[in-house]
């Protein structure tokens, strides 16, 4: 990886993506969203089947936005910069082609909670605290805290932590569906590698098109989806065993024939 503080290490069809800046409490800066978004390349390319994405240390899965690194920016460059690179990253995250499961092994707050929010499991240790602090210094949920996290836990959960700062318990997380589920502190890496073992037992190119259908669903990827099932579709026509054919042979197709 660009960044030593993002580590994927792909093995037996496993891609663990760690963020590794415990001192920080795991929050994230420019050249972080950077390293994420390489690092999704990556595992699209990879023969990774599964993902899991967890934070080093153990009070924090993700700080969220290191404000050392946007206060600094001046409004132009925080639009540009932070916001529209960030959501890139994030949008990679919750559009790769295989699940990716969020191990909450500390607290999950503003950006953290958004990230948690890209992955289509999330297991919360018992410890954990989840909310968007963020208007309380002045700024918004800028990682699709509005939009993705909406979609995914409900528009009046949002409310109740983006404008009144309610903060949840794992427990509270789970019953009010911010989270999956809910294990002993320093079980969670356990119960996300079992999760894990069970995508893997699942037919690969199914599990593909059902996620991208769920996504669908929620309006996360629309045009994507309807490309890549519209063009699967054709790559695996004869129509298009015959197009090849007559382009190297420099002849007229023959469709249909």
């Amino acid at each position: 990886m660009s960044d030593p503080r993002i580590e994927l290490v792909i093995d037996n069809r496993i891609a663990r993506l760690t963020l590794r800046r415990p001192e920080k409490l795991n929050a994230i800066d420019a050249d972080m969203i950077d390293a994420l978004l390489q690092a999704c390349r990556v595992i699209e390319r990879s023969d990774a089947r599964v993902a899991i994405l967890s934070g080093e240390g153990g009070r924090s899965f993700c700080a969220g936005g290191d404000i050392e690194a946007w206060s600094r920016l001046d409004a132009e460059a925080f639009s540009r910069r932070w916001l529209r690179d960030g959501h890139d990253a994030f949008n990679a995250l919750a559009r790769l082609t295989v699940p990716l499961i969020a191990v909450l092994n500390g607290h999950a707050l503003g950006g953290g909670l958004e990230l948690a929010a890209c992955a289509d499991l999330r297991i919360a240790e018992a410890h954990v605290k989840i909310g968007q602090p963020e208007s309380g210094l002045g700024i918004i949920p800028g990682w699709s805290g509005t939009q993705r996290a909406a979609r995914r836990f409900g528009a009046q959960l949002v409310r109740r932590m983006a404008l009144f700062g309610e903060v949840y318990s794992a427990e509270q997380a789970l019953a009010l569906g911010l989270v999956d589920q809910v294990v002993a502190t320093g079980e969670g890496q356990i119960a996300a590698e079992a999760a894990a073992a069970r995508v893997l037992q699942r037919a690969p190119r199914a599990t593909e098109l059902t996620k991208m259908l769920i996504n669908a669903a929620e309006g996360e990827e629309n045009e994507r989806v309807v490309d890549a099932l519209a063009g699967a579709a054709a790559a695996a026509s004869v129509d298009l065993s015959e197009g090849l054919a007559a382009y190297r042979q420099k002849r007229p197709p023959r469709f249909g024939a």
